[in-house]
């Protein structure tokens, strides 16, 4: 999934340092709010959530910049506290598979930490980005003194399993209309804003980042996207994209067949 955005060249010295709060001028309850909010340290206790708050950092990484690359040591974890990044796998002959778009408030990168394996994707800023930062060794840390955050941490793995196993059974079993209407309802559900129309997404993909997303070709899904709109299942707005109640019907019914 390009985004108007150049490969970058991924290399060790990319990755920014990760500077103190102050420095990057975050303010600290900010820092905080963030951490309180993000699905991984949901409903966790006052106390943890301030220990989180002193350990990690701040690292700001401009659009189109590698956070991490595929490969290299993973060190550390991340929690988008604005911006948005893409994970992404790139074949050897550059074709790029998109394996998930994370928000403010997701966290990416803890698989390292416990395996110690190298990083099992390239994760890239589509927009400027900042993050929070937390070592292994201050999770480590953490988790001894907060072992909740450790069971929302397998909860989490536990998600991100299921996830993978729907994809491999779409691409698998579904061709790729029906993997392009459960990848746009997916995203309206996502990113979406209730309107009279249906959901609707105020930055539509476009079809070379939607074939990513669905492994796919950009071919294929323009005609799949423009009989989607002829049906009147989707309605394109400029940069923006309704999908319709009838599309997301569709799609529950497919599920449950």
């Amino acid at each position: 999934m390009t985004f108007g955005i150049a490969r970058p060249v991924l290399s060790p010295t990319m990755p920014l340092r990760p500077v103190d709060p102050r420095v990057a001028g975050e303010d600290p309850a900010r820092i905080r709010a963030t951490i309180a909010r993000a699905p991984l340290f949901a409903a966790l206790p006052i106390s943890a959530i301030e220990d989180l708050t002193a350990r990690v950092s701040v690292r700001k990484v401009a659009v189109g910049s590698a956070v991490v690359a595929q490969d290299e040591p993973g060190d550390a974890m991340f929690v988008i506290m604005n911006g948005r990044v893409k994970v992404v796998i790139f074949g050897e002959s550059g074709r790029e598979v998109t394996l998930s778009l994370l928000r403010a408030g997701d966290s990416f990168g803890e698989m390292s930490l416990f395996d110690q394996a190298p990083r099992s994707a390239h994760c890239l800023a589509i927009e400027p980005t900042t993050l929070l930062v937390l070592s292994r060794e201050d999770l480590l840390r953490h988790i001894a003194a907060h072992p909740r955050t450790g069971l929302n941490l397998l909860g989490e793995m536990a998600r991100r399993l299921r996830r993978a196993d729907e994809t491999i059974a779409q691409l698998a079993l579904c061709d790729v209309n029906e993997r392009l209407v459960h990848r746009l309802v997916g995203l309206a559900r996502e990113e979406g804003a209730a309107g009279p129309d249906g959901l609707l997404v105020r930055r539509r993909p476009t079809q070379q980042e939607l074939a990513n997303m669905i492994g796919s070709c950009r071919e294929t899904i323009s005609r799949a996207f423009n009989q989607l709109a002829r049906d009147g299942l989707i309605i394109p707005r400029g940069r923006s994209l309704v999908v319709t109640p009838a599309l997301i019907e569709r799609c529950e019914k497919k599920k449950a067949a």
